[in-house]
């Protein structure tokens, strides 16, 4: 099933056609934060309590999913309210994309 997601490009999400994900609704998206071999598990586990609201636990975790799987979905709603999240997560240099 066709699904779209969203790339930030530095200085506007871009939408882009993803034919193998699967569409839930069209108000609920997901922040998804890639893997890479820069951040630090404390960077990325502060930087989810901080932008995300995550507690201790949950971000740990999400980290250990992150750097074990290669991607995550660490956050799941409207595209609105989860824009600024991504957006603040991409400043603290994370990649992460909204699907």
């Amino acid at each position: 099933m066709k699904s779209d997601f969203y790339i930030y490009s530095g200085t506007q999400w871009q939408e882009q056609a993803n034919e193998d994900t699967e569409v839930l609704s069209a108000n609920n998206h997901k922040i998804i934060v890639w893997n890479d071999d820069v951040n630090t598990f404390d960077w990325v586990i502060d930087s989810l309590m901080d932008v995300c609201h995550h507690s201790m636990e949950q971000a740990e975790q999400c980290a250990l999913i992150i750097h074990t799987a290669g991607k995550y979905a660490v956050k799941e709603g409207v595209f609105e309210q989860l824009r600024p999240q991504a957006e603040a997560l991409i400043e603290r240099g994370i990649n992460a994309t909204i699907d």
